[in-house]
């Protein structure tokens, strides 16, 4: 079952690009990535889902409910947390927590004291003294108090030290063990790497690949190193496939896609001293799709 399907979603700002046709679902109980640099179109897709604003055109479902029609019904069961959060500077962490809980219909007071003790937060403390990560950790605790069948992450690690990132990892998969399903929007790649089932890549407001984590490394992508006898004209190596092609006196190296006879072929037309071949890291790749088209 999908928790969430997008379809051509798109959100134009008059002449200004937005989002672009944008297609993917994620599965229940999966943790879905969502990456791409900022700027690419993250945050306007997530607001466009949660109906913070309105698409120029195509739509979008959550819990099999159009995400415009259901909106009121589908967010009692979404946890949302923004990449920046903002809040009444004057109100006591507390009787913001309780004001958050008081939207649903259920007791929340033990699993808001819980997440309020693994995140470490002050709660009588004014929203107006908090740093930015302390002001993080309430948006988590409030994203998570009501315990939602969907968690929507953006941007959700930004000014948490190294050892609650930590914590937030780990709260997020004992989340996902009891049957959340998370999408988690990040331009940070090991954070994805670590936690995400299958990964949307997004560029310019389109997204470029829906693949699973390990597939985006498996065989069909090669990091190709080479120490050569000789000096290798650029030209040599421009071939079907390669990519992110580095060209120095004595050595060659690259990320191949493709056919391995292809490029083992064109190898053997040189003679080389060394040759590494090896899998490539998941950034090695991302940044492929942000390559510059001539």
């Amino acid at each position: 079952m999908n928790i969430i399907e997008i379809n051509k979603l798109t959100k134009t700002y008059g002449n200004a690009r937005g989002i672009v046709d944008v297609s993917f679902d994620v599965k229940e109980g999966e943790i879905f990535g969502f990456i791409g640099p900022n700027g690419a179109g993250k945050s306007t897709t997530i607001r466009t889902l949660l109906s913070l604003i309105h698409p120029t055109s195509g739509n979008a479902k959550i819990f099999g409910k159009d995400c415009i029609e259901f909106a009121p019904e589908i967010a009692k069961d979404i946890g949302y947390l923004p990449s920046e959060v903002f809040y009444y500077d004057n109100m006591k962490v507390i009787d913001l927590l309780k004001y958050s809980a008081s939207f649903y219909k259920k007791d929340c007071r033990s699993r808001m004291n819980e997440l309020v003790g693994i995140m470490e937060l002050d709660t009588t403390k004014k929203i107006d003294d908090l740093s930015l990560g302390n002001k993080k950790k309430v948006g988590i605790v409030q994203g998570l108090l009501h315990e939602p069948k969907l968690i929507i992450l953006d941007e959700p690690t930004s000014g948490l030290d190294p050892l609650m990132q930590q914590r937030f990892f780990d709260l997020l998969i004992e989340e996902n063990k009891k049957g959340a399903t998370i999408l988690f929007s990040s331009h940070i790649l090991s954070e994805v790497q670590r936690l995400c089932d299958r990964v949307a890549i997004i560029k310019e407001g389109k997204i470029v690949t829906v693949e699973k984590i390990s597939n985006l490394q498996e065989n069909n992508y090669k990091k190709i190193k080479i120490e050569t006898k000789n000096a290798v004209n650029q030209d040599f190596f421009t071939i079907a496939g390669v990519n992110n092609l580095n060209v120095e006196e004595g050595m060659v190296s690259f990320i191949f896609k493709g056919d391995i006879n292809t490029v083992m072929k064109k190898i053997a037309e040189i003679e080389i001293l060394n040759i590494w071949i090896e899998e490539p890291d998941l950034e090695e790749i991302f940044m492929h799709y942000y390559e510059r088209e001539d």
